[in-house]
């Protein structure tokens, strides 16, 4: 199958060397250092579970790519919008693609709930699978990948039309994804799987980066565990006020931050403290916006989003 992967960082370049390893073509759209280091060492992973180089196609330019199946989206919320452009040439210079329909489908690997929408405003609804990842992923250095431990996950299904069922391209695509030995689920409707990851990345990160502390110490606060779960909880209402069937609860997501370590330092609390750019308006902000477009209160989260949009453009340090 061909892939075209947009945005060739942690999350991007992990899982297409992973491709790439197991035989499958893929192309990686990238800039700079980055990419003079795919293009002269091809692209390395560093893991636990064991290091591997790969060659790989590496390109700047979107028209020199050629037709694909699927287009991955891998860029940060806030980046989505400029690389629309280069997804939409992608996704229409696809020939015969695998998995059907008249153009590459595109997977969106974003945080929060907002990418499919951006995407399918651009490109049509019919183009796009919708997919949420767990996995902790960075450049190290030009042309290389480091992961954190050993977990990853991809969860992948459709968020427009028939989400009754599994389809049968989104089906297809986990099976070459697990192929290249990832562990991924194919979901009918990847609309729950979105928001109950959101139900915990939002409340996680909006604590500890309001709080500019880990997270042992913030459970060792009387108040947090209570306060935690109700931001969760909130969340959870906003998908159900969407029309969204979760079925996770709050106190789910509560026991499941209950049982990570005490030195957990969310992504965002990590950019915060590094001067970058943070996704605030797609993870607090769309849960007080949507909340408020609704009628569901958010008091939690909307008071963590406040705290936090002064940092949005990482113009701040702590």
């Amino acid at each position: 199958m061909r892939f075209a992967i947009v945005g060739s960082g942690g999350v991007g370049g992990y899982y297409g060397a992973r491709l790439v390893r197991a035989g499958q073509q893929v192309t990686f759209l990238a800039r700079g250092a980055h990419l003079r280091a795919m293009r002269e060492k091809g692209l390395s992973i560093r893991s636990i579970e064991g290091d591997f180089t790969v060659p790989v196609r590496a390109e700047e330019d979107p028209a020199r790519v050629g037709p694909v199946d699927v287009v991955v989206l891998a860029v940060k919320n806030y980046d989505v919008a400029s690389v629309l452009p280069t997804v939409k040439t992608l996704a229409a210079a696809s020939d015969t693609p695998a998995l059907g329909g008249t153009t590459a489908a595109i997977l969106t690997l974003q945080n929060g709930v907002d990418s499919p929408g951006e995407v399918a405003a651009v490109v049509g609804e019919a183009p796009v699978i919708g997919g949420t990842t767990y996995i902790s992923t960075a450049i190290s250095e030009p042309g290389v990948i480091s992961q954190t431990g050993k977990y990853h996950r991809i969860v992948l299904g459709e968020v427009f039309g028939d989400t009754s069922r599994v389809s049968p391209r989104v089906q297809a695509l986990r099976d070459v994804l697990a192929g290249a030995g990832l562990n991924v689920e194919a979901v009918a409707d990847a609309r729950a799987p979105l928001w109950e990851k959101l139900a915990f990345l939002a409340a996680m990160s909006g604590f500890c980066t309001a709080a500019r502390l880990p997270l042992g110490p913030l459970r060792e606060a009387g108040p947090f565990r209570e306060m935690f779960q109700e931001a969760a909880a909130e969340v959870l209402r906003v998908a159900a006020a969407e029309g969204v069937v979760t079925t996770t609860r709050p106190e789910d997501v509560r026991k499941f931050m209950e049982g990570l370590q005490d030195d957990m330092r969310p992504s965002m609390m990590v950019d915060l403290e590094g001067g970058k750019p943070l996704e605030v308006e797609y993870l607090q902000g769309t849960v007080s916006r949507r909340g408020k477009a609704r009628g569901v209160p958010t008091p939690v989260m909307s008071t963590l989003y406040s705290l936090l949009l002064p940092h949005v453009r990482g113009l701040r340090k702590g």
